[in-house]
């Protein structure tokens, strides 16, 4: 795996939406879905507001891989279940990005049940 740059990183934290699109398992990409998403220090991350079912998510997290793209940053990436500690500042990311749009559906994505329901995007090699 490699690491996103400064500029992709920047790009994509200021972005309002990331489309993510996972792969088939015969390696094509499934359709892409318009998500929220943060970035905490050098790492981009995104949740499911509707649990781990909602298919994206069940689906990335399956696969393992697939392509993301916002801000013009267009990235293979790979999807992988992040350590425990990066929750808090992947909330407090969340908050400060989203709380412009309400409790309730910033709600979806912060708290205790969002732990289980992230996912930490890194480029693929």
């Amino acid at each position: 795996m490699t690491a996103w740059t400064h500029e992709e990183l920047t790009r994509i934290g200021r972005a309002d939406e990331l489309r993510v699109a996972s792969h088939r398992p015969d390696g094509t990409l499934r359709p892409a879905v318009t998500i929220w998403t943060v970035r905490v220090g050098d790492d981009v991350y995104v949740r499911s507001a509707y649990g781990r079912d909602n298919g994206w998510f069940r689906r990335a997290l399956a696969s393992g891989t697939g392509h993301v793209q916002a801000g013009g940053v267009s990235k293979d990436v790979v999807f992988e279940e992040p350590e425990e500690d990066v929750h808090a500042a992947v909330d407090a990311a969340y908050h400060a990005k989203y709380d412009r749009y309400g409790p309730a559906i910033v709600g979806t994505v912060t708290g205790p049940h969002a732990v289980g329901e992230t996912l930490r995007v890194t480029p693929r090699d």
